[in-house]
């Protein structure tokens, strides 16, 4: 057990150190928001940089984003933004919202005046008022550790809801009461679990209960919003915890419900595995099979495709599970169920195309090894496996190791020597034969030129047999091509 005395000591002196490191990097901020500081200072104006770059620099995180809040109302920061720009480049279509932007020397900056927001209670839209004060600015911020401020040009640290203490403790709570709070903007609980995904904070506990509580009204907020969420906790570096509080406070229920439907309901003789909890350990361990981030390696981290495909590979199971004589549980076709799910939930969810298809693809696959396993294949199969992942092969390499999640140690050590030989077996035809463009012999036109005829369905039938015995020969040159392509058309005829 962990001594308290031992815990508050430990917090004091984290404590200090944010303190020092974030004082450290407001010092080197770019002169150009010193100047900028100065120039609303000049004008007499307030002017504080806010949000999520404020937490990271007490987390000793660079951030590429400067948002800033101010006094100010639009048209005045807009004379001040053409002054510090000398006529470059200004932005006002966040004007709406009280927001201008504007860019020197490089230096990217966005700047909203003060303001207070209500919400009808139906809809997510606000409606905004212009403020008087920093604090109160503050106070209708998500969580504590985003209500803080620098004030510019002094760098005085403004902290009225103890948000750096809260980064201390790892703790995230919202700076008025948690009802409230996400009553009036019901994305701040998608952006509490994002938050646990990305930085390994947890939620206090009255904030997740007020998560439980007002979760189904996640549900009006647009789907591009929640997705943009979802994206940001799987790429984080815990998604597994992320996606624990949504299942656990019951956010997914309603934005990913395939995740708590694979919360089965074991039988008595344990005949199959706890499918949510397998689930979350592929996504652990296909993170783990990642290529470092900036390496330029296959599936280099955090790679999206590969980390949707862990979490969405075995969907399909609620939905196919039968048991069967003896007591045997069976999912049959559970990865074509799953796969047109996957499509289902990400068009729902707004993804874009490609990446809709590229994971669904690779949960349709993600079994094919197992036949491996039984009856080494042909080279013919290994080409087929190949060709079917086309660009895909390396994700398709990571999940199906991810997948295997067996205690059974010799299981587990037989399948990893069997995808051991299946990779080596599919480099050395590579190596053969440029796997990744296998074409048959003959081309389109060669086709029709052998057989005399126009561009036509059977052209591309032949076309399809010609890559079928490739796929099955290997190469065969034109000349045995041509024959082979003849006797088929003549077959063809005689039938």
């Amino acid at each position: 057990m962990t001594d308290p005395v031992d815990e508050t000591t430990g917090t004091a002196q984290r404590l200090d150190t944010a303190r020092r490191r974030a004082a450290s990097m407001f010092q080197a901020l770019p002169e150009e928001i010193h100047v900028l500081g100065r120039m609303f200072e000049a004008a007499g104006h307030e002017l504080a940089l806010v949000g999520g770059p404020v937490r990271d620099a007490v987390l000793g995180r660079s951030s590429a984003d400067l948002d800033f809040t101010t006094s100010a109302r639009p048209e005045q920061t807009e004379a001040i933004l053409r002054d510090w720009t000398s006529g470059g480049a200004i932005w006002d279509m966040g004007r709406d919202f009280g927001t201008l932007g504007g860019v020197r020397d490089g230096v990217k900056v966005e700047i909203t005046t003060y303001r207070t927001e209500s919400y009808d209670p139906t809809s997510r839209k606000p409606q905004v008022e212009y403020g008087d004060t920093l604090e109160g600015d503050l106070s209708r911020r998500d969580f504590t550790v985003n209500a803080m401020a620098v004030r510019l040009p002094s760098l005085e640290l403004i902290d009225p809801f103890d948000g750096l203490a809260d980064i201390a403790r790892t703790l995230l709570r919202t700076p008025v009461g948690p009802q409230q709070s996400f009553t009036d903007d019901p994305l701040r609980m998608m952006r509490a679990v994002r938050f646990v995904a990305q930085l390994g904070f947890r939620i206090e506990d009255s904030t997740a209960d007020a998560i439980e509580e007002l979760a189904e009204r996640i549900t009006i907020v647009s789907a591009e919003r929640v997705r943009e969420e979802l994206v940001k906790l799987m790429l984080g570096a815990h998604p597994r915890g992320g996606l624990e509080l949504l299942t656990e406070l019951g956010l997914a229920a309603h934005v990913l419900p395939e995740l708590p439907a694979l919360q089965l309901e074991r039988d008595e003789h344990h005949h199959h595995k706890d499918v949510y909890e397998h689930t979350l350990t592929v996504l652990d361990q296909a993170i783990d099979l990642e290529s470092p981030a900036g390496s330029g390696g296959p599936c280099e981290g955090p790679d999206l495709v590969l980390r949707l495909a862990a979490l969405m590979h075995d969907i399909g199971k609620p939905a196919t599970r039968r048991f069967e004589a003896g007591g045997v549980v069976t999912f049959r076709f559970h990865e074509t169920v799953g796969a047109k799910m996957t499509t289902k939930r990400m068009k729902a969810l707004t993804f874009d195309k490609d990446t809709t298809k590229k994971v669904a693809r690779l949960v349709e696959l993600h079994l094919r090894f197992h036949g491996y396993v039984d009856s080494p294949w042909t080279d013919s199969a290994v080409r087929r496996y190949v060709t079917d992942a086309g660009g895909l092969l390396e994700h398709l390499h990571r999940l199906t190791r991810a997948d295997v999640t067996t205690r059974n140690r010799r299981k587990a050590r037989t399948l990893a020597r069997a995808y051991d030989e299946l990779e080596t077996r599919i480099a050395a035809l590579a190596e053969q034969e440029e796997i990744g463009r296998i074409r048959p012999d003959l081309d389109g036109n060669r086709i029709m030129e052998v057989l005399d005829m126009p561009p036509g369905r059977a052209v591309g039938e032949a076309y399809k047999h010609l890559l079928e015995l490739r796929m099955e020969h290997g190469p065969l040159g034109e000349e045995r091509a041509v024959e082979e392509l003849r006797a088929w058309w003549a077959a063809r005829q005689d039938g």
